[in-house]
């Protein structure tokens, strides 16, 4: 006989821990957005009020007609992209060696890119520093993208290692017994299997770089500004922007929601697709 539950026991024991869980998730986001349309002179009463009496959008327009926003979102989205096409221009090939390839020191360079992220990324700041100094290449978009590709590369190779793992040898074997090249076999065939895995990889490194904010603090000063350094120019010695904050935390937010919705299948193929090799 089919056992039932009873609708209580269904009600306390899977919907309400669910629906805790996603108000604990998207609390922080939903207070952010509560706060970036309230006029500022609200943000300080006394008085609690858990929604705005007169919604507004006045902090977003301000960081677009005072503050410049959209030359930091250009900034992000030019040093978050050319990091992810660099990284995947380096990690694919690179994945694709070392899953196909037996040589000599193949397993401790694997697990030195495995051990590379368990130190802090502050290490690196010092000898890039004075690198890029030397070189001249301080305060550029291009500082920023060799930077970040240091200890984004390390990680995108071991991962996507393991997706090129789990698709099998034969079809290698089969694309070159029709002809292709090593080659050829590699962008005809496999890319376009590793295609979830790849572009979960590209997401990682996309989302890396949007977000860092110490390395770019370092790196750029004035010709260059991303938006996690905007949005820290905006909490002074003596008063915090809320209003701008708040606002520009949520428009820094959508890029990253917004390609996570148009890709979300991808994303969780790739992210599942290397952890049964078959």
């Amino acid at each position: 006989m089919k056992r039932t539950r009873h609708p209580l026991r269904m009600a306390l024991g899977t919907y309400l821990p669910i629906l805790l869980i996603v108000l604990f998730a998207i609390g922080p986001y939903l207070w952010t957005f509560i706060s970036s349309i309230t006029p500022e002179t609200d943000l300080y009463r006394a008085e609690f009020r858990f929604f705005p009496e007169h919604p507004t959008g006045e902090n977003y327009s301000r960081l677009f007609t005072k503050l410049d926003f959209t030359s930091n979102i250009l900034d992000s989205l030019l040093v978050a992209l050319f990091t992810a096409l660099l990284g995947l221009g380096i990690t694919v090939p690179a994945s694709y060696s070392f899953s196909r390839f037996k040589f000599k020191g193949r397993n401790p360079l694997l697990m030195q890119f495995l051990i590379i992220n368990m130190f802090p990324i502050m290490l690196l700041i010092v000898p890039l520093f004075v690198m890029m100094r030397i070189v001249g290449i301080m305060d550029t978009h291009f500082a920023l993208i060799i930077a970040y590709s240091t200890f984004t590369i390390p990680f995108s190779t071991w991962m996507l290692t393991s997706f090129f793992n789990a698709i099998p040898l034969d079809l290698d074997k089969a694309a070159q017994i029709d002809g292709c090249s090593r080659i050829g076999a590699l962008v005809r065939i496999i890319i376009p299997v590793a295609m979830p895995g790849i572009v979960s990889t590209g997401i990682y490194i996309f989302i890396t770089a949007w977000n860092e904010y110490l390395y770019a603090a370092i790196l750029t000063s004035s010709k260059v500004r991303t938006i996690p350094i905007a949005l820290q120019n905006m909490i002074g010695e003596f008063r915090i922007e809320w209003g701008l904050l708040t606002a520009g935390g949520i428009i820094s937010a959508l890029p990253v929601i917004i390609l996570f919705f148009f890709i979300q299948k991808q994303l969780i193929t790739g992210m599942t697709a290397g952890a049964v090799k078959g």
